[in-house]
């Protein structure tokens, strides 16, 4: 999966309530998740697949990784396969950072996790303000909530949010070009002790950075 659109196909991009009837409509468990889960961590599973014509699908080779987040907007997004690369926020700025260039891009936040997936994950708990929910039915044994972006100026028309026992289990990303990102979910840890300083972004040593 190119470099450039994991953040795309993110951004992202992840998760525990109290205990549930796993019959709980997807709703009511995003709900309740969104509400008492204020930071998390856990592990993660990319894949993309894309419609090429009569060729059916193609998937590409998984990325893997790590996340944790605080609310809102703070969060670190780590790709350990099949190369490195960290998504870091710290509730005012993104940071990307290329390790095998050794190369830093430094965006503001803004209001850039208002319609994205990220803000699904670790943005404020008014989601209902940038995107539509309903139900999307059961299917792979989730519960699944569809979310539309409100906003046209997104790269997602459709975001699907797959759910049991009141945790997110896995994603489905579509974007406006017909490709699916599919991610799923593991170890997820609600609500961990995490350092205060922990999403401040420290610029690695003779990195090159580049200010958007």
């Amino acid at each position: 999966m190119p470099r450039s659109s994991r953040f795309a196909a993110f951004a992202g991009a992840v998760l525990a309530v109290l205990p549930m009837l796993a019959s709980a409509s997807a709703l009511d468990q995003f709900k309740s998740f969104v509400a008492s889960t204020k930071s998390a961590r856990g592990e993660f599973v990319q894949r993309q697949v894309k419609q090429e014509g009569g060729a059916g699908a193609r998937v590409s080779t998984p990325a893997s990784g790590s996340f944790s987040f605080a609310r809102p907007g703070k969060f670190i997004w780590t790709y350990q396969k099949p190369y490195e690369q960290v998504l870091q926020a710290d509730g005012d700025k993104l940071f990307i950072y290329d390790k095998d260039l050794n190369q830093v891009t430094v965006r503001s936040l803004g209001n850039a996790l208002g319609s994205s997936p990220a803000a699904i994950l670790f943005g404020s708990n008014d989601l209902e303000k940038n995107f539509n929910l309903k139900e999307g039915g059961s299917k792979d044994g989730l519960e699944w909530l569809e979310a539309t972006p409100k906003s046209k100026d997104t790269t997602f028309d459709r975001i699907g949010i797959g759910l049991k026992d009141g945790l997110p289990q896995a994603m489905e990303l579509r974007d406006s070009f017909g490709q699916i990102s599919l991610l799923s979910f593991s170890k997820f840890e609600k609500n961990p002790p995490l350092p205060a300083d922990q999403f401040k972004f420290v610029i690695p040593k003779g990195a090159d950075v580049f200010q958007q």
